[in-house]
């Protein structure tokens, strides 16, 4: 026997039903990178030009794994401030805040950064923590520290030094090392240098170790040879 035509008002009340669901969340990203900035003082006379560059590892994360990179930005700055974007994969949103930062006077924060980055790993899985400093005056043992309790999660911290102070090369180093990750000194105002730097990272957090030694770059090279095999 034919099963009756659906009455109207069960119609109305299917589609209803249909569009209270909630809409099909996108895939989440499966790579996610932290980007620290000391956005003191110190860092003030190529701080317009860095900003610019800085936006290098976005466009990097995307040309290592469009449409599936999230960054969140951090800077410190000034008397304790400290700022965590949200997480996004977008790029553009992600630079047109960081356009808007300025420098100002104050101490580092990277045991703050580092706290932080930890925190965020405990919520969800990070792949790689980046941190771009010029300097560092905070104790060494703090901060050996909490870089002791990003290496429980496997968290590796890539630490690029705008100049060659050699406390903070010291303190960058030993984090790098404790972490899994890097420490790279690069010239102050180096687009290039810092391209590849982000390049490293973004290869490093998608593809692993086979991802850098990809990337055919000087600097790199010294990057891929502190990694753990």
């Amino acid at each position: 026997m034919a099963r009756p035509p659906a009455q109207r008002p069960d119609i109305d009340r299917f589609l209803a039903q249909a569009r209270a669901l909630p809409a099909q969340r996108r895939a989440a990203p499966s790579t996610r990178i932290l980007f620290a900035l000391d956005a003191t003082a110190s860092r003030e006379p190529t701080w317009d030009l860095a900003t610019n560059q800085h936006a290098e590892l976005f466009q990097a994360a995307r040309d290592a794994k469009p449409d599936a990179v999230a960054v969140q930005l951090v800077y410190y700055r000034g008397f304790r401030e400290f700022h965590a974007s949200p997480w996004s994969a977008s790029p553009t949103a992600l630079l047109t805040e960081m356009t808007g930062v300025g420098c100002r006077g104050g101490l580092t924060q990277i045991e703050r950064v580092l706290t932080h980055a930890l925190d965020e790993a405990k919520r969800q899985r990070i792949d790689a923590v980046v941190l771009v400093g010029d300097a560092c005056e905070e104790p060494h043992d703090a901060l050996a520290g909490a870089a002791g309790k990003l290496a429980v999660l496997n968290l590796p911290c890539f630490v690029f030094q705008e100049g060659h102070d050699p406390i903070a090369a010291r303190v960058f180093r030993d984090i790098a090392s404790i972490t899994g990750g890097a420490h790279v000194p690069f010239a102050p105002g180096s687009a290039d240098q810092l391209r590849a730097l982000f390049g490293a990272v973004a290869r490093y957090a998608s593809a692993g170790r086979a991802g850098v030694a990809a990337i055919r770059h000087d600097i790199v090279r010294g990057l891929l040879d502190q990694l753990p095999p």
